[in-house]
């Protein structure tokens, strides 16, 4: 396998004529098969794709720790078809770098209601991609996708030893009032952690945290709550990808929410959970910018849309396994369930409820920029975002031993704040709050500050003179922000009164 010296183009080559060229150059990526091998207490996955005519890619996927006692109650087939989707979601991070035109899926078989489902991903999970490389993908041919493969044709899964199946009512038998929660070390996870634990003594209903690639925070935050040996995925981007992207090849956000999605669900049938548990919230559901008259949203894969898309998928398609037709039994109660048990919620909601937990004050992480060092920058919209979100909640000594500084005080704060309102081209591509509950935000920030005699840093002190000082409903937004609730959800009864509170 060869790597292209580079795209060919000179430096100065508009990002249109470098797409197309690169379209041209590789009309084809082919999702050509997946394998799977035991080892020790855990699993490895590796996926075998080709942007042709020769680039080549093996991402792998560790699973440290797998019941396979529980594991093997589970069908082959299920088991494999799980693992052929996480390969369909892992696909469109190295799909990306020539966006060919035509996708060929030979590592199984998708019906033409699944293959619509992921071109409805692909066009609305890429779309930042397509956004910062300037892509136009209205045509209805921009790119296919053909399924020329075979469910249950790869026959590698022996060794792991025949399992019972019983037609189409064969179903993973869920782990006695155990769940499985994605966590990361950010203030969402950790209420919904700790909303599960108040649940716990009234339901009874245990739960395990599931991690990919943790960073500290992650892991500290997952002690605290109780979590002390959680399910840890090792995720590996091949080189040779990065190396393209060295190289000029395209690069650009994927829809990172759904591969958690998709591991969850592949996780809980391994393991036999009822629920598999994220922390999205409802802010998730503004769009950051406008391209080609089609919203663009960072966090589009957190939204309700993808999360009932999702469901529905799942109960067609994903587990159980039976005649190559994956379905729920209509009067089924065990199907897995994935849900957001912060969907109802702002983030600025959150926050407030997050100042209840100040255990957990020095153990969160939410900087991107700060992962490596588990520690906050203090200058990213991510940064600058907690800190407003959470500033009103907590006493200012709080605030200040979190992050270390003031980060309103901090070099171009006046400017981050400014793109998070929306006073930018676009929104912060970053997992952020609505412009209205930022809004919300920095005036209950500007209020505290002058209500502990402070004065007001100049960034907080330009905002509050170019756009606060033009508003006289801001009392009245932050209410309404605060005192919120969307009905769009899917979380259970039994956890609404709690989150409610």
């Amino acid at each position: 396998m060869s790597i292209p010296e580079d795209t060919g183009l000179p430096a100065s080559a508009s990002t249109e004529a470098l797409w197309r060229q690169l379209r041209a150059r590789h009309p084809r990526f082919v999702y050509e098969s997946f394998s799977l091998e035991p080892r020790d207490d855990g699993l490895r996955l590796r996926f075998h794709f080709r942007i042709e005519p020769d680039i080549e890619f093996a991402p792998e996927m560790i699973f440290e720790r797998v019941d396979w006692e529980r594991a093997k109650r589970i069908s082959r087939n299920t088991l494999e078809n799980l693992v052929f989707h996480l390969g369909l979601v892992e696909m469109l991070s190295y799909w990306k770098a020539a966006s060919s035109p035509e996708i060929v899926v030979r590592a199984g078989k998708l019906d033409a209601e699944q293959t619509a489902w992921w071109l409805d991903l692909l066009r609305h999970g890429m779309g930042e991609y397509f956004y910062v490389n300037q892509i136009d993908c209205r045509a209805t041919d921009f790119v296919k996708i053909r399924s020329l493969g075979k469910i249950g044709s790869l026959g590698f899964l022996g060794s792991l030893g025949e399992v019972e199946t019983e037609g189409i009512a064969a179903k993973v038998s869920p782990r006695a009032g155990r769940d499985l929660v994605l966590t990361s070390g950010g203030k969402d996870s950790v209420v919904t952690l700790e909303i599960l634990r108040e649940a716990l003594s009234a339901t009874g209903r245990e739960f395990d945290c599931l991690m990919l690639n943790p960073t500290e925070a992650a892991l500290a935050v997952a002690r605290q709550a109780g979590c002390a040996s959680p399910l840890v995925i090792r995720r590996t981007i091949d080189e040779r990808l990065l190396e393209l992207n060295r190289r000029g090849y395209l690069n650009g956000h994927t829809p990172f929410s759904a591969l958690l999605a998709m591991l969850g669900v592949t996780v809980a049938a391994l393991g036999g959970y009822r629920n598999v548990i994220v922390a999205n919230e409802r802010s998730a559901e503004e769009a950051g910018v406008e391209y080609l008259g089609e919203p663009i949203n960072h966090q589009y894969s957190k939204t309700y849309r993808y999360e009932t898309k999702f469901r529905e998928y799942c109960q067609r398609y994903l587990v159980p396994y039976e005649k190559q037709v994956l379905r729920f039994a209509q009067d089924d109660s065990e199907g897995i369930e994935y849900f957001s048990l912060m969907r109802p919620l702002y983030e600025l909601q959150i926050a407030r409820r997050f100042a209840g937990y100040p255990q957990y004050f020095s153990l969160f992480k939410s900087c991107n920029r700060g992962m490596a060092t588990n520690s906050w920058c203090g200058r990213c919209p991510k940064c600058l975002f907690v800190w407003t979100a959470l500033y009103p909640f907590v006493e200012r000594e709080q605030a200040l031993g979190i992050f270390g500084q003031d980060l309103f005080a901090g070099e171009g704060a006046a400017e981050v704040l400014g793109a998070l309102l929306g006073l930018d081209e676009h929104k912060p591509f970053e997992c952020v709050g609505t412009k209205e509950e930022t809004l919300a935000a920095i005036h209950l920030c500007v209020e505290k500050y002058r209500k502990e005699g402070l004065e007001l840093p100049p960034a907080l002190g330009g905002i509050e003179e170019s756009v606060l000082s033009k508003r006289t409903d801001l009392p009245e937004v932050a209410r309404r922000v605060l005192g919120a609730w969307n009905e769009e959800h899917f979380v259970p009864e039994e956890l609404i009164r709690r989150l409610r509170r």
